[in-house]
């Protein structure tokens, strides 16, 4: 029991109390998940429907992403001052509305209408990020709870991840008759989750601990930082996001080009369900790695977890890029009845689809790393950690514009680089300065 100002005796918060605002956020994580992921699949849709090259066809995930850029602050600043209810209400009407334009960039058979949509979408998945991440950092009381909560919350990103591209490949059909408008089911289903959980945060109590005014008998404690900005860890923190980010999405982004291409444009000439479920089973992937780091995290420091990971992904990286890829194996691939059939790859391409077990806990291991020691500083912290999402949007088109010069297989140099720097980060980047 706690005693109230008044004197009188209040309940002590229950794990009942917070399951209802953790459940909440496990559902948005669902929704950032399942609306950028579609970028992925569209890509190839794009890349088939209106002709363009791999680095024009990535312009939806840097649409997307870029909006981090634009919002990340702002939503920020969102946060602190309405709190985390009215922010994530704010984040699914625009949600809503961005997943409309890319419908209606169906109807009109516009390229410019869903790059449109995909932006707008972009600023509803930077303030749900905004929201989701610091909120369940806090329920959990921080440390190795809190990343363990973000991991939980991961895994719920994964699912709605590995669903995207098996069902959208699924719907696509015939590559040479791809449009946009075919994978409508998907955005009706979008369009419903965001309508859903509009009415349930209406009707749920949010907990607002960085809006709550603090009191002269118990003032909070204050880190001697001016800014996140003072910290070196959270300064490099910021680039390690900005590259994990663009990692994590470059990978199944170039490979469903690199498996669609036919052989002429130096590609493996697959269908567009095969490379589906193969782009899916990296999302699912990461769903057993976020399952595993949620169920090691209060075992095993996000640092531990970090640098790990990030060897493990360098050395799959190195793997893709110097197998030939007329070396085959069969591996079990998730399907769109949500079963399991072993289909025949490239070794190449198995390791690059592996590597949605190491991109999978570096997330919450990159956030929980950077804002250690940030106190009353972490809402605006996380508010910048979001505009270097935008590594999601610039890294794929990048590497696609790579994939245009040198190849596909070459193209994953960049990756592991990436991959290098986030070693880096681990060992060294993330200590915070005495």
């Amino acid at each position: 029991m706690q005693i109230s100002p008044s004197g009188k005796a209040e309940a002590s918060p229950t794990a009942f109390s917070k399951a209802i605002p953790v459940t909440v956020m496990f559902l948005l994580f669902a929704m950032i998940s399942f609306v950028t992921g579609l970028q992925n699949p569209f890509g190839v849709i794009a890349r088939h429907q209106f002709e363009v090259s791999n680095f024009a066809s990535q312009l939806g995930n840097f649409a997307n992403f870029i909006a981090y850029l634009c919002m990340g602050v702002p939503a920020g600043l969102l946060l602190s001052r309405v709190g985390y209810k009215r922010t994530a209400l704010a984040a699914v009407a625009v949600g809503f509305l961005g997943v409309l334009i890319m419908w209606l960039s169906g109807r009109l058979e516009s390229f410019p209408v869903y790059l449109a949509g995909a932006f707008v979408a972009g600023f509803s998945m930077c303030m749900l990020n905004t929201v989701v991440n610091p909120m369940l950092n806090t329920i959990a009381g921080g440390g190795k709870r809190g990343n363990q909560l973000i991991q939980f919350g991961g895994a719920c990103n994964s699912v709605a991840a590995t669903i995207v591209p098996v069902l959208v490949g699924y719907l696509i059909g015939d590559l040479a008759n791809a449009r946009i408008s075919n994978a409508n089911p998907a955005l009706y289903t979008a369009l419903a989750v965001f309508l859903i959980a509009f009415v349930v945060l209406l009707v749920v109590k949010i907990p607002e601990p960085h809006t709550q005014p603090r009191t002269q008998a118990a003032p909070a404690a204050s880190p001697s930082g001016a800014s996140p900005w003072s910290y070196r860890h959270f300064l490099l923190g910021v680039v390690a996001i900005f590259i994990y980010v663009g990692l994590e999405v470059a990978i199944p982004s170039v490979a469903n080009l690199y498996m669609t291409a036919d052989a002429a444009s130096g590609g493996l000439g697959m269908a567009a369900a095969v490379a589906g479920t193969l782009c899916g089973t990296y999302w699912f992937l990461m769903f057993i790695g976020r399952l595993l780091g949620g169920l090691l995290g209060a075992k095993l420091t996000a640092r531990a977890q970090l640098a790990a990971v990030a060897s493990l992904i360098a050395l799959f990286i190195l793997l893709a890029i110097l197998l030939p890829s007329d070396i085959m194996v069969r591996m079990p691939v998730f399907r769109s009845n949500l079963s399991f059939a072993m289909q025949q790859v490239p070794l190449s391409v198995m390791f690059l689809i592996l590597c949605g077990l190491c991109t999978s806990v570096m997330w919450g291991n990159i956030f929980n790393l950077s804002v250690e020691g940030l106190g009353q500083h972490t809402a605006l912290a996380s508010g910048i950690f979001m505009t270097m999402v935008c590594g999601g949007g610039i890294i794929p088109p990048l590497q696609g514009l790579l994939a245009d010069a040198v190849g596909y297989s070459a193209s994953y140099w960049l990756l592991f680089a990436c991959a290098l720097y986030l070693l880096f980060y681990a060992l060294a980047g993330s200590r915070p300065a005495k």
